[in-house]
């Protein structure tokens, strides 16, 4: 066989895999778009669409979600970019199988281009190998992390943000794009050396223009074209077709190959990742935080008591199986990266809990493959026998997943008179474990970290309500609380008339709208003290401490006394919508009857839920936390902190940043603005803090359940503020000083102090009384 011969064998061998990638590819986006479209309504996900556009554009091209490594950030932006870029390269290789001196014309030697070319097919090639060298000394993990072992939540601990990650799928995504690349660049480097050398095909044309055999046209690949030239033409004209050969087969077979794995996330995420990131919850760009996603009936959001009497009492609240998730959340599993950034800082996961937000992704996204897989062949793929044995039909799926369900299934009894079905499985149980799904602290790390926006928040609370709601199925610890809270509208089970305690020890009276003030309007803030502000003693401090404060700097102020009732956040964060709702309206309704429209609070979750989620409900107030108005009055010089007489006397001191303070609102300068206001103090950051700050283990209602799994997420995070040498740490919500006020002493055995912001601007502006 001739070297033409051979060389249009190997353009047909090319073009049969093109033909066969191309159709697996296309499959794949049929599949893919009728798995997407089972899912329920999601509302509001595509419009407005203009907006959602430019900020779709501006999220990837700017690459803002890749957050805390800047050079994985640049290295992905550039392997990124080079697909689109380089996809005409494809078309070159295949032209030069067919005739070693194809161009593509014009754009061929056109400058700009070429440099545009190299300069990416370069820095994705360097970017690939960086991210593959990470993901080899990152490692993928053990058994022994898996279960648990190693996973204290130590800001030091190394467990690998790859575990769980299907390794040899991001090898040969990785592969694929440095093999593709180095193509490129090598064809470019035959291109010159054959155009130095003079080389022709068998036609005698010439392969390459001799004219633009330079640094202008080749800015970064002629210096390697010219050690190429040295070669004989034979061989250069060899190498260009192999190059040509291995880029095309090389970028089909990755074609073929996520054609038919359809949940290969880490491939498909180039695609799918634009359209979740659009359809995000909210067009302007910000995460899908702070508020909590309303429950949606039949695709409408539940904000109303109307809404609720008309519930018909076959409605499905929440999510139970893979028919209750909407399009949004399965679109989310499928474009799950498997990079483990969630995981990485969840605070759960991080302390030897169950649960990984990217695991229970993955878990989802494989069930619904599986259910999916089964369905094509009718429900009965699993049956069983007169005598109760399980027959799996020979075209089962028998995925590791599908098969672990059909266990857990038998094991349960719940395979039906017949047969099984995996779209019919209780996903929590079956697919989720409770331990993982209540072992949620709802802190958003992993919904802040995550660089393709899947909103794994909403996925959890979705279980939870259809848990607590349909299936009456929660912690034993929620029953007091959910019980007081509909008896006696706050979680401690103590009697409203217990609300005013903390004040009686004060100098001055706290006036009480309804008693002192007629309504609001004869105040400048509402202070709404929460239900820990007033029934918690250690938080009785701080809710003095801020009053004090108000009254020093002249702020004229009222508080809601006896009216004043639970927001509802542990409710709705345990799952318990319902008694949210009723909480809220009451709530509301006080409000708006005292005529409220500012609002400082002392708890981040009080701060969240009234700022951010009252307002779908019928309540619009202006809300403040406590730190952020305190900071204002010492910055206008109506609150003067003094410097101890001794400048020696400082304390170290470290600021936790409050999860619904922080991550879900962005309230981040403020605290420590007021704690540097006091020269009586000296600030030091934990290793995690600001938007990596690890939770104290309060939130998702976790503050009212017992950890028995693991590390306290409270004792790693004393330890973590141990280890910077403070004595103090400041925080700025009640529930953070009373977790970690529960765990005082670090492992190492040294006693930390827990204080609010609040308490110690306090103390520093009662030292010129001292």
């Amino acid at each position: 066989m001739s070297v033409v011969d051979l060389r249009l064998a190997m353009f047909g061998v090319a073009f049969l895999i093109t033909i066969v990638g191309l159709l697996a590819f296309v499959r794949a986006l049929f599949v893919m778009y009728a798995r997407v479209s089972e899912g329920r309504p999601a509302p509001g996900r595509l419009t407005p669409v203009g907006p959602r556009l430019w900020m779709t554009v501006k999220t990837i091209l700017s690459h803002r979600e890749f957050k805390g490594r800047p050079w994985v950030r640049v290295a992905h932006w550039f392997v990124m970019l080079s697909f689109p870029i380089l996809a005409l390269t494809l078309i070159t290789g295949m032209g030069k199988l067919h005739s070693p001196g194809f161009t593509l014309g014009p754009l061929e030697h056109f400058a700009p281009w070429e440099w545009i070319v190299e300069a990416f097919a370069w820095t994705s090639f360097a970017g690939i190998l960086g991210l593959i060298v990470l993901r080899v000394v990152s490692g993928h993990g053990s058994r022994e992390e898996a279960a648990g072992e190693g996973r204290t939540g130590s800001a030091k601990s190394k467990v690998s943000r790859f575990l769980g990650s299907t390794r040899w799928q991001a090898y040969f995504v990785e592969a694929v794009v440095a093999l593709v690349v180095f193509a490129v660049i090598g064809l470019r480097a035959l291109a010159y050396a054959a155009a130095v050398a003079g080389v022709t095909d068998e036609t005698g044309a010439l392969v390459s223009d001799p004219a633009v055999a330079n640094a202008l046209h080749y800015p970064t690949t002629a210096w390697l074209g010219q050690l190429l030239a040295q070669m004989s033409d034979a061989a250069i004209l060899n190498s260009i077709t192999i190059l040509s050969f291995v880029k095309v087969v090389t970028s089909m077979t990755w074609m073929a190959v996520v054609g038919v794995q359809t949940s290969m996330g880490v491939a498909w995420h180039r695609f799918l990742a634009i359209v979740n990131v659009y359809a995000r919850r909210n067009a302007d760009g910000s995460k899908s935080l702070g508020a909590a996603a309303p429950l949606l009936v039949d695709g409408v959001p539940l904000t109303s008591e109307e809404q609720l009497e008309e519930l018909s009492d076959d409605a499905t609240l929440g999510i139970g199986e893979t028919a209750d998730l909407t399009w949004k959340q399965r679109l989310d599993f499928m474009t799950c990266t498997e990079c483990g950034r969630c995981q990485e800082l969840c605070p759960a996961w991080n302390t030897g809990k169950p649960l990984s937000p990217k695991l229970l992704t993955l878990s989802l996204r494989d069930h619904i493959e599986a259910a999916e897989q089964m369905e094509a062949i009718g429900d009965k793929a699993y049956t069983k026998d007169e005598e109760g044995n399980i027959l799996v039909d020979s075209n089962a799926p028998n995925t590791a997943h599908s098969m672990d369900l059909l266990g857990a299934l038998i094991a349960s009894g719940n395979t039906g008179e017949t047969g099984v079905s995996l779209s019919a499985a209780p996903l929590v149980g079956e697919v989720v474990s409770e331990d993982a799904l209540w072992a949620c602290t709802m802190c958003g790390a992993c919904v802040d970290q995550c660089p393709v926006d899947i909103e794994h928040i909403d996925t959890i609370l979705g279980l939870r309500r259809h848990q607590v709601l349909m299936e009456s199925a929660f912690p034993r610890e929620l029953a007091r609380p959910f019980r007081s809270l509909e008896t006696k509208a706050n979680p401690y089970n103590l009697p409203a008339r217990k609300r005013l305690d903390w004040a009686k020890d004060l100098e001055f009276d706290v006036p009480v709208i309804g008693e002192d003030v007629e309504d609001a309007s004869e105040v400048d803030w509402v202070f709404w003290v929460g239900c820990a502000g007033a029934y918690d003693d250690k938080a009785k401090k701080t809710t003095r401490a801020i009053a004090e404060l108000l009254h020093t700097a002249g702020v004229r102020f009222a508080v809601l006394g006896n009216a004043e009732t639970c927001t509802g956040d542990p409710a709705r964060r345990a799952g318990n919508e319902l008694l949210f709702q009723m909480l809220a309206q009451q709530a509301i309704e006080t409000l708006n009857e005292a005529n409220v429209k500012k609002i400082v609070v002392s708890c981040a979750h009080c701060f969240n839920t009234i700022a951010n989620e009252y307002p779908d409900l019928g309540g619009t107030f202006e809300v403040v936390h406590h730190t952020q108005l305190l900071n204002r009055l010492v910055r206008d010089g109506l609150l003067t902190p003094v410097a101890p007489e001794n400048p020696d006397s400082g304390r170290k001191i470290t600021y936790h940043d409050p999860c619904f303070l922080g991550r879900h609102n962005n309230i981040y300068e403020a605290p420590r603005e007021l704690l540097g206001a006091n020269a009586a103090l000296e600030i030091v950051e934990m290793p995690r803090s600001g938007e990596t700050a690890m939770c104290c283990g309060a939130g998702g209602a976790r503050a009212w359940m017992e950890e028995t799994q693991g590390t306290r997420i409270s004792q790693a995070r004393v330890n973590e503020a141990a280890d910077t040498g403070a004595e103090v740490i400041a925080t700025a919500c009640p529930f953070c000083s009373q977790m970690l006020g529960a765990t005082p002493q670090s492992d190492s055995g040294k006693t930390v102090e827990i204080q609010d912001v609040a308490v110690l601007m306090l103390d520093a502006v009662k030292r010129s009384e001292g």
